[in-house]
């Protein structure tokens, strides 16, 4: 089980800052705290650590703009007040972090972004490589182009599923609460305060408020579930109070502040889990000897080079069927290339990709991180 030091010294961080705080219960950006919190993610940077931030507050921001009182409920006017507050949240977020040297990048997403495998893999390819440049992501939900359909519903929910993505160590989610009690304390003083936990005990989950506040979509319910979504890529979820003095800096020390919720397994297995567990195979590649011998023996990813055969018509990110030299299945894997690319490049060095094809998207056709043996 995870310790609070070890969640402390992980290195990849998804931070999720909520609407409350970003925009002082809904009377604007709140500029003072946007610095407090990007001078504390610079200095975890410079701690070594990768961050990506997931930010709530355009709609609420657009509703000052636009001078609503109430939050709309028509999804037309939800979608223009954060079209109109999403300019002054970016824009916000960079004039802070320029003056720390930090470069940062807009990313908005909806679910059918991470729903669909192509879109999926380019997303995360995308983000590594915002990652590797030093650039911070800030991450919100496309609400101008979302439907009903489509939304996450919350920016927890969006932020778990940017932690599956990346393979976080640590979810931490900023919040207006001190973390979670066995009652609402907004309404019985004398609830009991959880310290630490399992994401995926469901007796947590009955003791959480379902009621978000005006601004926000979620209450306490959508973080426990944001929690239990985080686990399944092994990633652990802090939900702490942003009104706290350094409050991300106390948890790089290790502090025993907020409610800590420990994934059930580490955060390899996990994720080959839920890999294993929800897609299923569009086609076949058949390996050579040595690229059979290596997936069992050390698992690494899988090479084009190694590769003599590609049956099926899959597309970048669906899962394909790894068949050794010898005729039998022995992994699955979401592909970086499509079924008449990896036809092109299959028995070709990963330095002939570009020659072959006129680009690369990745330098492996299967990455172990999304390889399971089976």
């Amino acid at each position: 089980m995870k310790t609070r030091q070890q969640l402390a010294n992980s290195k990849r961080w998804v931070i999720k800052i909520g609407s409350s705080l970003v925009t002082d219960d809904g009377r604007g950006l709140d500029a003072a705290a946007i610095k407090s919190w990007t001078e504390q993610i610079t200095q975890l940077r410079q701690q070594g650590k990768e961050i990506l931030l997931v930010s709530s507050g355009a709609v609420a921001e657009g509703m000052v703009r636009l001078n609503w009182d109430n939050r709309p409920k028509a999804l037309h006017n939800l979608q223009a007040a954060a079209a109109v507050g999403q300019m002054g949240l970016v824009q916000t977020y960079e004039s802070c972090f320029q003056q720390h040297g930090i470069l940062s990048a807009q990313i908005l997403l909806t679910h059918d972004d991470l729903s669909d495998r192509r879109r999926y893999l380019n997303a995360r390819s995308t983000l590594r490589s915002l990652l590797d440049l030093g650039v911070i992501p800030i991450i919100n939900e496309n609400d101008t182009v979302a439907t009903d359909e489509i939304r996450f519903g919350d920016n927890d929910t969006l932020a778990a599923l940017v932690a599956n993505l990346v393979e976080a160590d640590a979810l931490i989610i900023l919040t207006d609460q001190q973390g979670l009690y066995s009652e609402d304390p907004r309404k019985n003083p004398d609830a009991k305060f959880v310290s630490t936990g399992q994401a995926n005990d469901a007796s947590l989950h009955k003791m959480a408020s379902s009621s978000g506040g005006s601004l926000g979509q979620g209450g306490m319910s959508t973080k426990l579930s944001a929690a239990q979504r985080a686990a399944r890529s092994g990633t652990s979820t802090l939900i702490t109070s942003g009104r706290n003095a350094d409050a991300l800096l106390a948890v790089a020390r290790g502090e025993e502040n907020g409610t800590l919720l420990l994934p059930d397994a580490e955060p390899m297995a996990a994720r080959k889990q839920w890999l294993a567990g929800h897609l299923k195979v569009s086609g076949q590649l058949t390996l050579d000897e040595g690229a059979s011998k290596v997936l069992l023996s050390s698992g690494k990813s899988l090479l084009a080079v190694g590769v003599t055969s590609v049956n099926g018509n899959f597309i970048r990110g669906e899962m394909v069927s790894c068949i050794s030299h010898d005729g039998r299945e022995i992994a699955h894997g979401l592909a970086n290339y499509n079924a008449i690319e990896a036809a092109k490049i299959c028995g070709k060095s990963s330095d002939e990709i570009e020659g072959i094809l006129g680009y690369v998207d990745e330098a492996e056709l299967i990455h172990r991180d999304n390889l399971v043996l089976i």
